[in-house]
């Protein structure tokens, strides 16, 4: 049994994840990162699936995702979705 079978941050992340992904699957035209947010979605959900995962880590994974969509709008409300998934692992360590 791995730190998160049960855990409900772990399923809401996945969830939040996933809708992104698939809207982000579906976005008509040219996106220039949008290779560089599959994979890291894909890493993500990987991360945040096989333990518990650690908040510096899914920090930079939102970073890294919210710099190569944040700019589509139509993207704006499930890269929120992820955000406050994240947010509920807590902050990072040292941060007020």
């Amino acid at each position: 049994m791995t730190g998160v079978d049960g855990d409900p941050r772990v399923a809401e992340l996945r969830g939040a994840v996933a809708r992104l992904r698939r809207q982000l699957a579906v976005l008509p035209g040219e996106l220039p990162d949008r290779a560089a947010a599959d994979e890291e979605l894909a890493a993500l959900d990987a991360m945040v699936s096989h333990g518990m995962p650690e908040v510096p880590r899914l920090r930079r994974s939102l970073l890294l995702i919210a710099g190569a969509v944040g700019s589509v709008s139509a993207l704006s409300p499930a890269l929120s979705e992820v955000r406050a998934g994240i947010d509920r692992f807590g902050p990072l360590p040292g941060a007020r």
